[in-house]
């Protein structure tokens, strides 16, 4: 089985995924230097799903010392409804789609409509997987709330600098554009968070789905 560039390389992005072997199942426009994106390969466009319109993340766009493979900008935190959880590594994609499932079954319960787009954003890697907080970001939170259910929770977005990258293809073939930013990363010797975050532009039913379109958040230090 191929080894993950969240197995492999010097990075602090790399560390954060040292453990981790196989991935088996949109803010404003930064200004960039036309370069290559590290991204698997392209597929055929066709009619993904609609999405919120209205990018999870706000980005201010800040400018990237040289051509850049990723696009170097400032995250700004919104409120979102969440909940965390944990899945094997051959689980991953399933997970992912079912906590956000379930957020928007306790958002319409309560009368409340996503504001953008959803996220995951992975915080730790063990030995058997991932932990990551799937997130919808809303208008606000309800005054004096604290949780929609016992699972489901209120809080923030992440706030930071970060770089994006984009992958557009399966989800089960997100391995190749993980080494490609971890290659780019040790090359230019960017101070990563041991955070990262990925942003669905739209929706796919199933990890093989060569439509998947997401966006790849490396926060820096």
């Amino acid at each position: 089985m191929k080894t993950s560039a969240r197995a492999r390389g010097a990075s602090a992005l790399a560390a954060l995924l040292l453990l981790a072997t196989s991935w088996l199942g949109a803010p404003a426009e930064a200004q960039t230097t036309p370069s290559p994106t590290p991204v698997a390969t392209p597929t055929p466009t066709l009619s993904p799903t609609p999405m919120p319109t209205t990018p999870t993340p706000d980005a201010t766009p800040t400018p990237d010392s040289g051509a850049s493979t990723g696009q170097t900008l400032d995250l700004i935190a919104h409120p979102a409804a969440y909940t965390e959880a944990k899945a094997n590594r051959d689980e991953v994609f399933s997970s992912i789609m079912g906590s956000l499932a379930m957020i928007r079954g306790e958002l319409d319960k309560a009368g409340l409509k996503p504001a953008g787009r959803p996220i995951a954003v992975f915080l730790e890697a063990d030995d058997t997987g991932f932990t990551f907080r799937a997130e919808i970001p809303i208008d606000a939170i309800p005054e004096g709330k604290t949780q929609l259910s016992p699972t489901v929770k209120f809080g923030q977005t992440p706030a930071s600098k970060a770089m994006r990258f984009e992958h557009r293809g399966a989800y089960d073939d997100i391995d190749a554009t993980y080494e490609a930013i971890t290659a780019y990363l040790d090359e230019k010797g960017v101070d990563v968070q041991d955070v990262f975050m990925e942003e669905y532009l739209n929706e796919v039913k199933t990890s093989d789905d060569p439509n998947l379109q997401v966006d790849i958040y490396v926060l820096i230090k």
